[in-house]
């Protein structure tokens, strides 16, 4: 009954965040994965289980799948929705929860597991599991009442707090500390790019990049994803509204439900608004982007945020000024495959000698794409050590 609640008032939101038309459909493609979902579970090394069907279930359960079945895992995704759900264990050995709820039918397939003394792993690529940070955010304060129930405990804190489970796995490493201080063993993760977005970006270098290149225009993407960041946004709106004042021939493109604020009502007619697009529709936003932006708050829950913005736009051959952070700057070789900035002078250097340098922008969008196809992508894969332990597991099953 939790779930269904939580899953109304995202419909909710969603329909009145994007209209009936565009909303609903949203809906129905979600419904349509849902089933699909349920139907494709098949019996094998390793299942993720996982809270939904949106980006965090790509980047963390299915994007992780193509990335274990490259090499040599059999490996399924489901949700935890789905009515099979309890009988999973007899079908697996290695069990990854990857952001899911407490309810019963995840308690008793739990219980299953520990029966049959199989392996549990917990997963996570944000904060959540700890209410503390959860409820600083923004994206909490704009949740539906049902959408709240969800984070009355730190999501997956069940499985995390449980002696049972002696390993977890992350995005970043600045999660991983977070995660090791509850005693666990952690293997870092990093979100991947699967091949069918590789085959998607390699049609857009190869075919529209003349294009892209014909335009008198500099495009500034900001992709915001999900609601929550307007905050991260508006610590760079000093340098941004500077940037529009220096250089009329910078437009900003949005994509996602950001709030401007009013100082950037004088330069309407040069903000592109751009709502939830299917990802072949994202990739190719991204592409006609000449600057990607990734600016976020300094505090922890934001801290742990992963680079996904510099490999999508990298794959892309897009150059990216983001944050100066632990987690980028493990990414990032400043000045040589992108920026990074730490203040508003800084960010107003930044951009502005990408804007001027075409050049620049061409050579560092190339070093980008190197970065992102050798450690962000599902093909090119290298997290020895994790395989090994998966593997070390499966032998004591067999």
């Amino acid at each position: 009954m939790k779930l269904l609640l939580i899953k109304a008032g995202k419909a909710f939101k969603t329909i009145q965040r994007d209209g009936i038309l565009r909303g609903g459909k949203r809906i129905l493609d979600f419904l349509q994965a849902y089933i699909k979902n349920i139907l494709s579970v098949k019996s094998g090394d390793i299942l993720f289980i996982t809270a939904g069907v949106g980006d965090s279930a790509l980047y963390r359960a299915h994007n992780q799948a193509e990335e274990l079945r490259t090499h040599g895992f059999n490996v399924s995704v489901t949700m935890q929705d789905n009515p099979f759900l309890p009988s999973f264990y007899k079908k697996f050995k290695i069990f990854i929860f990857s952001r899911t709820l407490h309810t019963s039918a995840i308690a008793k397939l739990i219980k299953n597991i520990k029966k049959q003394q199989k392996e549990i792993i917990f997963d996570t690529d944000d904060m959540v599991f700890d209410i503390k940070y959860v409820h600083q955010t923004d994206h909490y304060k704009n949740m539906s009442f049902f959408e709240k129930k969800q984070y009355k405990k730190g999501i997956g804190e069940e499985i995390l707090m449980d002696s049972y489970v002696k390993v977890c796995t992350t995005s970043t490493k600045f999660i991983a500390s977070k995660l090791e201080e509850y005693g666990k063993k952690v293997f870092v993760t990093t979100n991947k790019l699967s091949n069918q977005w590789l085959d998607i970006a390699d049609h857009l270098l190869q075919n529209n990049r003349q294009e892209k290149n014909q335009r008198s225009k500099i495009r500034i993407g900001y992709f915001s994803g999900t609601i929550g960041h307007n905050k991260d946004f508006a610590t760079i709106s000093d340098a941004l509204v500077e940037i529009l004042e220096k250089y009329p021939q910078v437009e900003i493109f949005l994509a996602g439900p950001l709030e401007l604020e009013e100082k950037f009502a004088k330069f309407a007619r040069r903000i592109i608004r751009c709502t939830f697009v299917p990802r072949k529709k994202h990739f190719e936003n991204i592409f006609y982007c000449d600057i990607i932006l990734a600016p976020l708050e300094k505090d922890e829950f934001s801290v742990g945020k992963s680079e996904l913005k510099f490999s999508e736009a990298g794959l892309l051959e897009v150059p990216v000024v983001a944050l100066r952070n632990q987690t980028f700057s493990g990414a990032i070789n400043d000045g040589e495959n992108g920026f990074l900035a730490d203040h508003k002078e800084e960010w107003i250097e930044k951009l502005s000698t990408l804007i001027e340098n075409s050049e620049l922008r061409k050579s560092m969008g190339e070093k980008a794409r190197e970065k992102a196809l050798c450690d962000y992508t599902t093909k090119n894969s290298h997290s020895e050590e994790y395989y090994d332990y998966l593997r070390s597991k499966l032998q004591k099953k067999d």
